[in-house]
């Protein structure tokens, strides 16, 4: 989290995403994930709370790698090859409150919704590289929904090293999938074994 911060204030202007035509700089990188973050604080998601994501490589993606931890909330990524009743698992597992989700993988999502338990806000990215048509749903609009939110979000450090930033699954081919949690210490850890 604080690489973005950092990368934002030495190299604002510098390109961070390029995605077809879109090129963001580090400056609206970093706002965007603050963006989202308060967004999310407005949904009532906090420390532990779980925000699934079904995205494809992308802007929002990213987005969601920074904002999600910063409002001290759990990373959820679905393998967008899975199935309804999987993702309908996952789901409930992973006690999902809100689920970003992109229009192409919107279809199976709302099959996953209608077997799950929890009945998580639903948000949907519409990829401008995707040339589908747009699918109708009442889902929220990802950038409608990052734009509600805060560029300025003071966000939250995790309270402890070993609280949860993200929670990824098997794929279940041999029964239920398992979960398995990602704290901030490992997070940490990997990072600096990169740099090493």
């Amino acid at each position: 989290l604080t690489f973005l911060e950092r990368a934002a204030s030495v190299f604002p202007q510098h390109t961070a995403i390029i995605h077809g035509k879109l090129r963001r700089s580090y400056a609206e990188f970093y706002a965007r994930s603050r963006q989202l973050a308060s967004a999310l604080t407005q949904y009532n998601v906090g420390r532990g709370d779980t925000v699934s994501v079904m995205l494809a490589n992308t802007p929002a993606m990213l987005e969601c790698h920074y904002g999600v931890p910063m409002c001290q909330a759990v990373l959820h990524a679905i393998n967008t090859r899975l199935d309804a009743a999987v993702i309908a698992f996952q789901l409930d597992h992973a006690e999902t409150k809100i689920v970003i989700v992109d229009r192409e993988f919107m279809p199976v999502m709302q099959d996953a919704v209608e077997r799950a338990t929890v009945k998580p806000h639903m948000i949907q990215y519409d990829d401008p590289e995707y040339g589908e048509a747009a699918i109708d749903t009442a889902a929220v609009d990802y950038d409608a929904f990052v734009a509600g939110g805060d560029a300025d979000y003071a966000w939250l450090m995790p309270r402890d090293e070993w609280d949860a930033i993200s929670i990824n699954y098997t794929s279940g081919t041999t029964g239920n999938p398992k979960g398995v949690v990602y704290h901030h210490r490992g997070a940490y850890l990997l990072a600096q074994g990169n740099a090493l």
